[in-house]
């Protein structure tokens, strides 16, 4: 610590062809060589030239480049065999200690140069000699890699002092040079939020009064069997839909991510979840979804037992286990290919143990918990009553299709987010810092919103074009948003990632299917929540003979 060096020599090598080769596929596919000094990731501070002072840090150094000797045509592949550290470090003089609070680095290729044979690590070299205060600055004479070739490995380590605060270190990693496109895409999806707010107003304060007032002056017989609009369906407005216990699985586990996601957002914007603390930000997401089981099996009890259920074991079972097993089995599939690759990013058996342990000895007990205690408390009654006999659906308008409404109330959803979006999948493929928790939490505010209020506007419409089948076609409005999320992350893998290898291909659609799959239950339960809170207060206003 504080004991600069230069030109130390670490190791001579010599590449035989299958080491060249492998060197060349890796400098090809921009691999980076990771490091970590007390916790500090290593980056390679580099300047923007469209800002003054400005510098981004890009996470780890590229193993290699290429480039053409001068008058050739040949491309060729060098190595970054030449490393000068800066480490930066806060002293405190009153314990006449110093913290580091900075790792950074500048790679260099360099055809190191040695005089006689060599002996051992501490030859003097010709290129890089601290005695003779020669030192590596630029990579003009490049090492090259091929079959047969030696390559020398060197670094220098310089200390700098910083006014950086050992608290404040990760600032700098995670400084936003480009916050005005974050307040760009708040102010956007307001726009969004301000706009279905202003249909929504609309139709609670203006439209339903109206009609609720004109159906509560309702006398005669005559004018009764006059009327039309939603008040018509009243007497199936509340008949269990099909599939009605997919429906209360589905209910069941967006809750449960619901959950999971909010308590997230929260620590995270509060600073609890540091990015010093490796996978911090993963583990509380797990943990998070095995302890939030208890609502979802609440939630999907409660909604099955206002169906007329009576087999809440069954129930339960599906929802403790259809989600996290589709999941686990993409999962599962997308790991086996790793391991195939031989990567280093493959999760390990033990932690594939782990993670069945806490699904099975932890979330699914706590769903039978919650599943006893939601069914064992008394039905929800229906504002009113259901007739026996199930009213004729009269035939719809173009716009009113369901296939129609229900693509058409995913788009707003999706506008309400995509820029967000782009940053963190920039952040997730691209290798770069995402902390800026305070923006997502704003947007996952007025996702909330957008997908409540589109869903309400919608299923106004629907049941006043006396169709009653709101049920399902209310989760899957605002669901239909994961179907844009997929087509986007589709679209930006193809204008912004340069993924040949087929290999990794599969893992970015496998991984961003879970992540669309996982957004369209989020957001179903949001929309369904809010269809349901909306009819029950309608039809509860109106006096129905």
């Amino acid at each position: 610590m504080r004991e600069p060096l230069q030109c130390k020599v670490l190791c001579r090598r010599t590449l035989n062809a299958k080491t060249a080769k492998e060197f060349k596929e890796k400098i090809d596919d921009d691999y980076r060589v990771n490091m970590i000094l007390d916790n500090l990731p290593l980056v390679v501070p580099i300047r923007r030239s469209d800002q003054e002072n400005a510098v981004v840090y890009q996470h780890g150094f590229h193993v290699g480049l290429k480039g053409q000797y001068a008058g050739s045509e040949d491309l060729k592949h060098f190595i970054h065999n030449h490393l000068t550290f800066t480490v930066k470090y806060h002293k405190d003089y009153q314990l006449d200690l110093a913290r580091i609070v900075g790792f950074e680095v500048k790679p260099f290729s360099v055809k190191h140069q040695y005089d006689g044979e060599w002996k051992n690590e501490n030859m003097r070299l010709t290129t890089c000699d601290p005695h003779a205060r020669r030192a590596v600055t630029s990579s003009d004479s490049p090492q090259v890699i091929e079959d047969k070739k030696d390559v020398i490995f060197t670094y220098d380590v310089a200390f700098e002092e910083s006014d950086v605060k050992w608290a404040s270190r990760w600032d700098t990693y995670l400084l936003m040079a480009d916050d005005q496109i974050h307040w760009f895409s708040v102010v956007n999806s307001l726009m969004i939020v301000l706009f279905l707010s202003g249909m929504v107003a609309m139709i609670m304060l203006r439209t339903l009064y109206r009609d609720i007032s004109k159906y509560n002056q309702l006398e005669t017989q005559e004018e009764a069997q006059e009327e039309t609009g939603w008040k018509l369906v009243h007497g199936d407005v509340f008949r269990p839909p099909t599939n009605s216990d997919l429906l209360c699985v589905y209910v069941g586990t967006g809750v449960q991510f619901f959950g999971m996601i909010l308590v997230t957002m929260i620590f995270a914007a509060l600073g609890f979840l540091s990015p010093s603390n490796r996978g911090g930000l993963m583990t509380a997401m797990l943990f998070l979804w095995v302890f939030m089981g208890l609502f979802a099996g609440y939630a999907s009890a409660r909604l099955y037992k206002m169906f007329k259920g009576t087999q809440w074991e069954k129930i339960t079972l599906k929802t403790a286990f259809m989600f996290p097993s589709i999941v686990f089995a993409i999962f599962f599939v997308l790991n086996a290919l790793i391991w195939g690759e031989k990567s280093s990013g493959a999760v390990p058996f033990g932690t594939m143990f782990a993670l069945v342990f806490l699904w099975f000895g932890i979330s699914v007990p706590l769903v039978f918990t919650g599943s006893y205690i939601g069914f064992k408390k008394p039905a929800i009654e229906d504002p009113v009553k259901t007739n026996k006999i199930p009213r004729q659906i009269p035939e719809q308008a173009w716009y009113m299709n369901p296939v129609f409404s229900i693509l058409t109330g995913g788009v707003l959803p999706f506008g309400a987010v995509f820029i967000e979006l782009f940053f963190i999948l920039t952040s997730i493929w691209l290798h770069q810092f995402y902390y800026i928790f305070g923006f997502l939490f704003i947007v996952f505010i007025i996702l909330i919103v957008t997908c409540a209020e589109i869903t309400i506007v919608l299923c106004y419409f629907q049941l006043c074009s006396e169709d009653y089948l709101w049920w399902w076609r209310s989760y899957l409005t605002s669901g239909s948003s994961a179907l844009y999320l997929f087509l986007y992350a589709a679209f930006y893998f193809f204008t912004k990632l340069d993924i040949t290898k087929p290999v990794s291909g599969v893992l970015y659609f496998g991984y961003m299917l879970i992540a669309s799959y996982a957004f369209f239950v989020l957001t179903g339960t949001i929309g369904f929540y809010a269809c349901f809170w909306f009819t029950r207060l309608i039809y509860s206003s109106v006096k129905i003979d």
